[in-house]
């Protein structure tokens, strides 16, 4: 379709193909005396989908803009005077969400500059062309769009109990989440570190499901379970017959993406000769296919993972610096599950509910198995807390999850630190009178004894002592007794 808009240059009307309109519906107020140069930014405004007002007093457009703050302000700054600078200082302060672009004539560019100081993020000098004042009005649009979908996010964070999928409220995650907010936003490449199990593929899936490509294609390769050469065919694509086996063309993943994430995971485990195969498709922004003579251009957004430090490999000649910096635009680093203790309960309490789902048993932790599970350091990080709890439920017997249901280095753990409790609680007297036994230690003992007694018949045992099946095997997890008759 064709529509008539004007140019600013030599205001003659004029034919022009109709741009595509703002991704959101967005109000601009335009400001200027000039009638002409007003009602034309206008009609070019409205042609490009934004909903237009316009006034040429500054006190009526003060009116307009307590009734409805403007998404983006297009002001003309007249010379030898400044109403223009105040007005734009007083909407920066009122209202700090407005873009304001800043018109000038062509003789007072300082006036740009002082308007860009106030607060302004564009101008134009006029004369101005259509296309010229496209660009700014692109240019603002993307920028609120940007500005919005970052703010919405960290609401959303300020409301639950993480991002997305990832899962925690100490500091260490709230700086992370603050940088994925805006990271998200852009389509840099991204360089996750951190140790095994702290989430690097989940930070990676929540950066692409928060970004503009969110229905993109979402790639994962695991660059360190792969041979070389089916790294680079899954990556780069192939052509029939290239090898054995090749019976048809293949698109790499660099291809299939189409604007999406490629995620690559253990980076650190690429061979060099694959590093410089990569960081040419990436500089050139194509790849050659395995066996193909043309090469094949690309659009992805690459996001690399390593537990590696890379910089030592670089040092080394392990890794090429190039591709390193290459990847390393921006650098997450993940905190390790010991250096965020206070988040333990949230994961545990997010795995529980997850399994409680699953098998329609609603399963907690005892005071007990959550004290421990705090004190221990979680070499494995997250992935070995959910293998934890995941391994607790499958031996529980009941929905309480007591101290016996958890691993065994976690159970020597808890039955150290009820020793240390109880000798605490019951110290030698100076003069050396013997320790007072707890009620805990005697009841402790005369189950095992019963046990013994009875060769290990537990449901004798409740018998004897008087109480339930279950209520023994209730006491047996709580004293963290995996083998009654092997027990010291």
């Amino acid at each position: 379709m064709l529509e008539t808009v004007v140019n600013m240059r030599t205001m003659e009307f004029m034919p022009q193909l109709a741009e595509p309109a703002p991704p959101i519906c967005l109000h601009l107020l335009v400001v200027d005396a000039d009638s002409a140069i007003r009602s034309a930014c206008a009609e070019i405004a409205a042609s490009l989908g934004y909903v237009v007002e316009s006034t040429g007093d500054f006190g009526q457009a003060r009116s307009q803009l307590r009734g409805r703050a403007a998404d983006i302000l297009l002001i003309n700054l007249p010379p030898g005077s400044n109403q223009g600078l105040e007005m734009v200082s007083e909407v920066k302060l009122l209202y700090p969400q407005t873009a304001v672009i800043a018109m000038t004539s062509s003789g007072s560019v300082n006036a740009a500059v002082e308007a860009m100081r106030c607060g302004a993020s564009d101008y134009l000098t006029k004369p101005f062309a259509m296309d010229e004042l496209s660009t700014v009005l692109d240019r603002a649009s993307a920028s609120l769009t940007t500005d919005a979908s970052t703010r919405q996010l960290r609401e959303r964070l300020r409301l639950s109990q993480g991002l997305g999928a990832m899962i925690g409220r100490s500091g260490e995650m709230e700086k992370l989440y603050r940088i994925l907010s805006k990271v998200a936003q852009s389509s840099h490449p991204v360089l996750v570190l951190g140790e095994s199990g702290t989430g690097k593929e989940l930070v990676a899936r929540t950066i692409h499901a928060y970004g503009p490509n969110s229905q993109k294609p979402f790639l994962p390769v695991d660059c360190g379970s792969l041979v070389p050469t089916l790294i680079e065919s899954e990556l780069f694509g192939y052509v029939k017959g290239a090898f054995t086996g090749a019976n048809r063309s293949k698109d790499g993943l660099l291809v299939s993406a189409e604007g999406g994430t490629v995620f690559l995971d253990e980076i650190g485990e690429l061979s060099l000769d694959l590093q410089a195969k990569l960081l040419r498709a990436l500089q050139e922004k194509e790849v050659r296919p395995v066996g193909a003579t043309h090469r094949v251009p690309i659009k992805a957004r690459i996001v690399a993972a390593t537990n590696r430090d890379l910089a030592v490999m670089v040092e080394k000649g392990a890794f090429r610096k190039d591709l390193f910096y290459r990847l390393n635009v921006v650098n997450l680093r993940l905190p390790s599950l010991r250096d965020r203790r206070e988040d333990i309960p949230l994961l545990a309490a997010h795995f529980l509910d997850r399994i409680s789902r699953e098998h329609g048993v609603k399963f907690t932790l005892s005071d007990e198995a959550l004290r421990t599970m705090m004190r221990h350091d979680w070499p494995g990080n997250v992935r070995e807390l959910e293998n934890s709890v995941e391994r607790a439920c499958a031996l529980s017997s009941g929905p309480i999850l007591h101290l016996g249901d958890l691993p065994t280095q976690l159970q020597q753990q808890g039955l150290e630190a009820r020793r240390a409790a109880t000798a605490h609680a019951n110290p030698s007297t100076e003069s050396g009178a013997p320790e007072v036994a707890t009620l805990a230690d005697l009841e402790r003992e005369a189950i095992l004894g019963a046990i013994r007694t009875l060769n290990g018949d537990k449901l004798q045992a409740a018998k004897l002592l008087g109480i339930g099946k279950t209520t023994l095997y209730r006491k047996l997890k709580e004293y963290g007794i995996a083998d009654p008759l092997r027990e010291e």
